[in-house]
């Protein structure tokens, strides 16, 4: 059996934190600056902590990756004891974690195999490729194994979120300036999804209500569904995330749909105030 060991930066997110302490998993923290004050993301403030700090601001935060020499590092203990390292970033569109991940390998070639994946997401849904290389690897003995499947798990996770509030979409440059303030002026809110590594607005609508129908289309065009997310901005259930749960309960026959908030990472970019959906499709779905 190979003796792996996962490594991941705190843009993903677990709506089971106690699962990251159950296996083996280390998260390297972001550093995210919000209005002026600099905190690990996950270390110095959790996620309930952070959107509501984020919440209060005008000005989008910004995150900065673990650089080469923290991933240097992390590799380097972990090489001690481990055949592979499997390390799943936030996507390179948006962070660079990857980019610093992947030199950090290229510098301790040789010492222990270490396989650097782009999980072309973020925050859930990159914390949903995590769970899916941990069942992957507790099943699979052959390195290029595993591989190939913790790659072909990142062609099966989707995400779509409905924000509020569109200033840090434009602060960004997710969004036009000229479409933001279009946008303010009508009353209209945007979804967004992540193709090819990248944010993007896909659509907009008025009103909760046809937000909540379009986050349920969403959900509903995948049949078979390995596991699934409802995100929000607060601790306790949103009447948003509370409607979308009860709609996709009776859609998918009773089962039940977990809610958690959202991390800083992907807050910083799209503002404290979104409701989303993230799906991991089944491995063997047709």
């Amino acid at each position: 059996m190979v003796k792996a060991h996962i490594v991941t930066d705190s843009g993903a997110h677990f709506a089971n934190y106690h699962f990251v302490k159950q296996h083996p998993i280390t998260i390297v923290p972001n550093k995210i600056d919000i209005g002026g004050k600099i905190y690990r993301e996950g270390v110095d403030i959790n996620a309930g902590e952070a959107l509501q700090l984020i919440s209060k601001q005008s000005v989008a935060p910004t995150v900065t990756p673990p650089s080469v020499a923290e991933y240097v590092e992390v590799y380097k203990q972990l090489s001690r004891n481990h055949d592979l390292i499997v390390s799943i970033h936030a996507s390179r569109e948006i962070f660079s974690s990857w980019h610093n991940a992947h030199e950090a390998a290229q510098q301790l070639a040789g010492h222990c195999e270490i396989l650097v994946i782009d999980s072309q997401q973020l925050c859930a849904a990159q914390g949903l490729l995590v769970r899916a290389a941990v069942r992957i690897i507790e099943k699979e003995d052959k390195l290029e194994d595993i591989e190939r499947r913790v790659r072909g798990a990142v062609d099966r996770i989707y995400s779509i979120y409905y924000v509020e509030s569109i200033d840090f979409l434009t602060q960004n440059k997710i969004m036009a300036p000229s479409h933001g303030v279009l946008g303010e002026l009508l009353g209209i809110r945007a979804f967004l999804t992540i193709e090819e590594g990248a944010l993007v607005t896909i659509e907009k609508v008025r009103t909760r209500g046809q937000a909540v129908e379009r986050l349920c289309e969403f959900a509903v065009e995948f049949i078979d569904v390995e596991e699934a997310i409802i995100l929000q901005h607060k601790q306790h259930i949103s009447e948003q995330a509370r409607m979308l749960q009860d709609r996709l309960t009776q859609e998918f026959s009773g089962r039940t749909f977990p809610t958690s908030i959202y991390g800083a990472s992907l807050a910083s970019l799209i503002g404290a105030d979104a409701t989303g959906v993230v799906i991991l499709e089944d491995e063997w779905a047709n």
